[in-house]
């Protein structure tokens, strides 16, 4: 799988670490909700189709990068810089 990184192009995947699922939201820190903790800690999705990812190009730059990859072709629809993704998005991804 080739990853358009900003900085330096495009790159293989072996230049780059997987960072975890963009979609995720974290519990409030000072819940008590054991179940809402236990999903966010195990249950994880298996999504098939679009789906956003934190990456970072650790072969390289170390930028951080939000990729929307469609999970069964592997192909990278989007790229963008992880802090401009948040920041677009109020704060979170």
């Amino acid at each position: 799988m080739l990853i358009p990184c900003p900085h330096c192009g495009t790159r293989e995947m072996s230049e780059f670490s997987y960072q975890g699922d963009a979609t995720r939201t974290r519990p409030d820190p000072a819940s008590a909700d054991m179940k809402a903790w236990y999903d966010y800690l195990y249950n994880r999705p298996n999504p098939a189709g679009p789906h956003r990812e934190y990456w970072q190009h650790t072969g390289g730059c170390r930028t951080h990068l939000l990729l929307t990859r469609d999970t069964i072709t592997h192909e990278i629809l989007s790229v963008a810089f992880a802090r401009a993704g948040l920041n677009a998005a109020g704060g979170r991804p």
